[in-house]
């Protein structure tokens, strides 16, 4: 099959640059001796995730209940949840997995979230948890700078039959936010990275006082695409960053080229849509509907982006066009305005870069693996 025979809207995998992304994450995690535990999320596709594994990752980070039974059943058996895990019969679903022989493990930042898996796994295996520690992002996880909550926390899991503490585990979400003024985008993400690593270590040196975690077994686990791309290891008090969990690295998007966490030609992800409609205005702008819209291209617009995708002049060398904005977006379409004349005409393809990978992924059964204009494989996509 040609990628011009693909029905649209579709995603499209550039196998050369997502082997070169695959390959450049392993030799960084190997280079600061950190194991790399990617977020299968981004992707959801067991046969890119064995590719991750044949690179050396160890395990899969996933965010749901439905990704851990869905890679467990394409046979991964290392799978961490980085997310608390509360809702009616998620827990006894985990269960069953780690009873299948699957090494389960997930966060918990609460005391009735801890107690809650503790009544889970109370008659069954042991399951792991790590304690989640919120380094500045402000989402789950308990704050870095609450270490009597933290304490508190690791008592009550050492004190529940059914749990084992693993470790700890932070997400550098504010790894997004951009840099502050006056700041470059490398020091943005160099600070927020640097300051998740510190204060998780810190956290660590904190529960070692107690005895709940000792330097040579506790796994201390962080990251983000942008932050992982600017990390560093240290050691504090014996401990050190034991692995990293990026995923959108796999793809990269228009949200990591803004960011400044990757190039535009790093970006293997692209959206192929075709024009189904033109409209030309008094000022010269030409408007083309394309038929990749929100379903696909999803509604996100962060770090300052003006436009939903990238529109690409050229594919094959991943030059943006000058001038087109995808400007606004419907369930099915997608506005592509052009300022002094489109180069579109109606039944011609349109490739962009999503904005979210992730999301963009997650609407889609099938991922379109090229080489040049040829479709190599097709990939189904699980959980979605």
């Amino acid at each position: 099959m040609l990628v011009s025979e693909i029905p649209t809207p579709a995603l499209l995998v550039d196998r050369a640059r997502l082997h070169a992304n695959l390959d450049a994450m392993q030799a960084r995690a190997d280079t600061m001796e950190v194991a790399l535990r990617p977020h299968a999320k981004t992707h959801k596709s067991p046969d890119l995730a064995r590719l991750q594994h044949d690179r050396g990752a160890k395990g899969l980070t996933v965010a749901t209940v439905d990704e851990a039974e869905a890679f467990a059943a394409a046979g991964f058996d290392d799978i961490r949840l980085a997310t608390p895990i509360v809702g009616p019969g998620k827990l006894t679903r985990l269960r069953a997995l780690a009873e299948a022989g699957t090494r389960i493990s997930f966060t918990v930042d609460t005391r009735e979230g801890a107690r809650r898996a503790a009544e889970a796994f109370e008659s069954g295996p042991t399951v792991e948890v790590l304690i989640e520690i919120d380094a500045g992002y402000g989402r789950c996880g308990v704050p870095w700078t609450e270490t009597d909550r933290i304490v508190a926390l690791a008592e009550q899991v050492r004190q529940s039959s059914g749990l084992s503490l693993a470790g700890l585990l932070s997400h550098g979400g504010d790894s997004y936010a951009g840099p502050r003024e006056g700041e470059s985008r490398d020091d943005a993400l160099r600070r927020v990275m640097d300051d998740e690593r510190d204060r998780v270590l810190g956290v660590a040196a904190v529960l070692a006082e107690g005895g709940y975690l000792e330097p040579q077994t506790a796994e201390i686990s962080v990251g983000s695409t942008p932050g992982v791309t600017h990390f560093t290891n240290r050691e504090a008090a014996g401990f050190r960053v034991t692995e990293i969990r990026p995923g959108t690295y796999v793809f990269y998007d228009t949200t990591q080229v803004i960011l400044g966490a990757a190039r535009l030609q790093d970006c293997a992800l692209t959206c192929i849509g075709t024009v189904v409609s033109k409209e030309r205005f008094d000022d010269g702008t030409e408007r083309v509907i394309t038929d990749a819209g929100k379903k696909v291209l999803t509604a996100d617009r962060r770090a300052g982006s003006e436009t939903y995708g990238t529109v690409l002049y050229s594919r094959r060398r991943m030059i943006a066009h000058p001038h087109a904005r995808v400007t606004a977006l419907s369930e099915e379409h997608g506005w592509v305005d052009t300022p002094g004349g489109s180069i579109y005409d109606v039944g011609d393809p349109v490739l962009l870069v999503p904005n979210h990978a992730c999301v963009a992924v997650a609407t889609r059964r099938q991922l379109y693996v090229i080489d040049g204009d040829e479709v190599g494989e097709v990939w189904e996509t699980v959980a979605r």
